[in-house]
């Protein structure tokens, strides 16, 4: 099929990406660190579901690259199917007969702590350990179409996980989400810290990796951790209330995912990737320091 083997290298042609989600908060930041690092880039006009509109930008662009940042979550119906199974499913068929690779930012909220993975027992899902967690009608959805891109060996999928980034200004900011809630649960996670994981992301299309990633900083944080150093660098005036899984169930719509990660593939890849509490340190809670030396 024309794809480098695992880990080859690209040809000499220069870096040109195409990317979907121009509206969305990952799109949105891929376009900016291209500009930081000078690689040539467009956004994808046409719609997922439509190989023609796929079929046309593939051919106006030339990429030598395929990101999908494009996803859609909220109520379930026919939309989050036509773009979160149909879509991405065509935009991989359409890449791989081009022999391109595309990078799929995808989920990691596909599993849930279990017998064989006890929260706190370090022991992590690794990425060929098959999603157990069917709680949300997004997860299923996300499980299904994992399983059906791992026929295309064209497709590198990243398993995100309550993305965080330094901007904490941002709605979708998991910070900025849990600062702002009336009461937060207090579960350890794996998590992706966006400032550090989105370059590493545009490293992985330049070395040609492929298959499934778990893409989330090493070890787990939990809620009040991450808000004790909210309290500590932002705002030392900070309080919140916790309430239990059971009190959570009866507010919220659908239930949420709680699991880590095991992070060895990745880290091997990366041997400088940092433990999460130290990437939350270091990419989220100093440049936007407030207080006093800590």
């Amino acid at each position: 099929m024309g794809f480098p083997a695992n880990g080859g290298s690209a040809s000499d042609k220069p870096l040109k990406f195409l990317i979907y989600g121009r509206t969305g908060w990952i799109g949105g930041l891929l376009g900016r660190l291209c500009e930081s690092q000078s690689i040539g880039y467009a956004y994808g006009s046409g719609r997922l579901q439509d190989r023609a509109s796929l079929e046309a930008d593939v051919a106006a662009v030339e990429p030598t690259h395929v990101f999908n940042a494009a996803g859609v979550t909220g109520r379930p119906n026919v939309e989050t199917i036509r773009t979160n199974v149909a879509g991405t499913l065509t935009l991989a068929d359409v890449c791989r007969e081009r022999g391109l690779i595309v990078i799929n930012y995808a989920t990691g909220c596909i599993f849930e702590y279990d017998a064989a993975h006890p929260l706190g027992s370090g022991i992590g899902f690794k990425e060929e350990d098959t999603p157990n967690f069917v709680g949300s009608f997004y997860s299923k959805t996300k499980a299904m179409v994992e399983e059906l891109l791992k026929n295309y060996e064209n497709v590198c999928t990243l398993r995100v996980r309550m993305p965080i980034s330094s901007d904490l200004s941002n709605p979708r900011n998991f910070i900025t989400k849990i600062t702002r809630y009336e009461k937060v649960v207090n579960i350890p996670n794996s998590m992706t810290i966006l400032d550090e994981l989105l370059p590493i992301s545009i490293e992985m299309a330049k070395r040609n990796l492929t298959g499934i990633w778990n893409f989330t900083n090493p070890g787990v944080v939990s809620h009040n951790e991450i808000l004790e150093m909210y309290q500590e660098y932002i705002d030392p005036n900070f309080t919140w209330k916790n309430f239990t899984l059971e009190e959570q169930a009866k507010v919220i719509v659908a239930p949420r995912s709680n699991n880590e990660l095991d992070m060895t593939k990745l880290s091997r890849e990366f041997p400088e990737l940092l433990p999460i509490k130290e990437s939350l340190i270091k990419y989220v809670f100093k440049p936007n320091q407030k207080t006093g030396g800590a």
